[in-house]
């Protein structure tokens, strides 16, 4: 097993860290230089423990102390550069720009930008960042929301990209109304959990797909029906749907469509599957070129990471709408664990990394 995060030993690891305006910080809280961090030095090595330097937030970012971080299939793509077509828009080309995995936080502002006014040290917030897989790390302020009251950060945590790519799948893209059939492949996943949730809660009838054992776990979610996809095919044209939103990325387009209402919608989510370089794009490419000759509309889209989506998704988890799915928690020296649980397909809705777990367990103050 990996060292504990409070014993980790100092690393040579280059700190990721920003240089900008000045930072504010309140006197109360003492902010370390050297913090305990997830790493992986290449695409695709074993992620490690390591001592790296507290970054320095820009004019609009924020410092958070991350308390748990979410992990998804973003990044697992990040973590290998595959596909290769990825490492073009900022990650690097032949090693990762930034060492520090994760994606997903809840945590404390600590400092902000002096360009910052809608957070403050002392804040509760949960949202999107950079390096999240370590005791700090920085957001650009308009990824962030204020968490909500009362929900764990081990909850909140598991929110912004999962839920986020399902909310904008379903609304932005899949235009869902009231009354709808919606059926969702890879209901049992981390975008899936949320899919089923959201689209009861927008008034949709919601046939979840699923494997058998996790079936259980998407007539929790609240979905109408459910399909064991390993015994029954969902795409045999038996049913019609709306709108199918499609998580993973493997299903070829005629079949997809045979299920799909003349003028329904289908909304794809993700690329899984495809070659090395492209990954499953190929097929989202088809369905863009298929919808200027048919009247179904075939789409696919990239999640926007922005305040819009995360401070909607606020408002349902305050009102009870939706509710986090998180049935694995790691520690931050078990990223590697978790990761390989997840292509495993070992994960039932979300994962989560406990960053503040290693901290508990130590004396005031260790692994800082």
């Amino acid at each position: 097993m990996s060292t504990p995060v409070a014993g980790i030993a100092p690393s040579s690891v280059a700190a990721s860290t920003q240089t900008g305006a000045a930072a504010t910080t309140p006197a109360d809280v003492a902010v370390p230089d050297i913090m305990a961090a997830a790493v992986r030095r290449r695409y695709g090595a074993p992620v490690e423990m390591a001592s790296i330097a507290v970054p320095q937030p820009a004019a609009d970012q924020v410092l958070i102390r991350v308390e748990a971080a979410g992990i998804d299939r973003g990044t697992s793509h990040i973590n290998t550069g595959t596909p290769y077509l990825m490492r073009f828009f900022g990650f690097g080309l032949t090693r990762p720009n930034q060492p520090v995995l994760g994606m997903d936080l809840s945590g404390t502002v600590v400092a902000v930008g002096d360009a910052v006014t809608r957070f403050g040290p002392g804040d509760q917030v949960f949202g999107i960042g950079t390096g999240t897989f370590a005791r700090y790390a920085l957001a650009d302020s308009s990824k962030l929301s204020h968490k909500p009251s009362g929900l764990a950060h081990t909850l909140a945590a598991a929110v912004p990209i999962s839920a986020g790519a399902a909310f904008q799948a379903l609304t932005d893209i899949g235009r869902l109304q009231a009354g709808q059939q919606v059926l969702i492949l890879g209901a049992s996943g981390g975008v899936g959990s949320y899919a089923v949730q959201l689209a009861k809660a927008f008034g949709a009838d919601v046939t979840g797909v699923a494997s058998g054992p996790k079936l259980d776990l998407v007539r929790s979610l609240g979905a109408d029906h459910v399909i064991d996809y390993r015994s029954a095919d969902p795409l045999d044209g038996s049913a019609s749907y709306d709108l199918i939103v499609d998580i993973g990325g493997r299903r070829p387009l005629r079949h997809l469509r045979r299920a799909l209402n003349p003028r329904g919608t289908l909304v794809i989510t993700g690329g899984e599957g495809g070659n090395r370089l492209t990954g499953g794009i190929g097929r989202q490419v088809r369905a863009m070129a298929w919808s200027l000759v048919i009247p179904q509309r075939l789409t696919f889209f990239i999640a926007k990471e922005g305040r819009e989506s995360i401070e909607a998704l606020a408002d349902l988890l305050t009102s009870g709408a939706v509710a986090p799915e998180v049935n694995h928690v790691f520690r931050l020296d078990q990223v590697q664990t978790a990761l390989d649980d997840l292509e495993a397909g070992r994960v039932r809705g979300k994962a989560v990394i406990d960053i503040a777990a290693g901290h508990r367990a130590s004396p005031a103050g260790a692994g800082e």
